[in-house]
């Protein structure tokens, strides 16, 4: 599944490259679903802004485990030039575990193929590894309050 934060889309055209017939990522058995529900592999190019943080929450906890996330692009995986903005929080891995980083201005298709068939893998060793812990967003992305105690300090 492919999702953009908030990209110029220089990436984005990146991505749907690999699905034309010249790069053909299908022959790893790779399939762009649009549900989340039927992904392995999380996708996302663009930083994480203040707009799109529910959306990624929503997109990543609808996924079933195990599930692997790939950042794509330099905005994905850092920010990239947006990450002074006011609005942006940086990269995925500000609010989600990211677990392969696709690095480039835009991607080539070449990258982002390798990226994939490296999220691959960390997918079969996921499966391998056995039941996942469910993730927990910390209270102050998702706005939700957390039943745990919080370490406070004594003044």
């Amino acid at each position: 599944m492919h999702y953009d934060a908030s990209s110029c889309n220089g990436c984005d055209i990146e991505v749907l490259a690999c699905l034309t017939p010249m790069y053909d990522i299908e022959r790893f058995g790779i399939i762009n679903t649009g549900n989340p529900k039927h992904a392995d592999v999380l996708l996302i190019t663009g930083s994480i802004n203040e707009q799109n943080t529910p959306v990624v929450l929503n997109l990543y906890n609808q996924m079933p485990n195990p599930k692997v996330v790939c950042a794509i692009g330099i905005c994905a995986t850092s920010g990239g030039i947006f990450r002074e903005c006011y609005n942006v929080r940086g990269g995925v891995d500000t609010l989600i575990p990211v677990d392969v980083y696709v690095p480039g201005c835009a991607c080539r298709p070449e990258a982002i193929i390798d990226g994939v068939v490296k999220a691959l893998s960390v997918l079969e060793q996921k499966r391998a590894a056995g039941p996942q812990q469910p993730f927990v967003p910390h209270p102050a992305v998702s706005g939700a309050s957390h039943s745990g105690q919080h370490a406070t300090p004594n003044h």
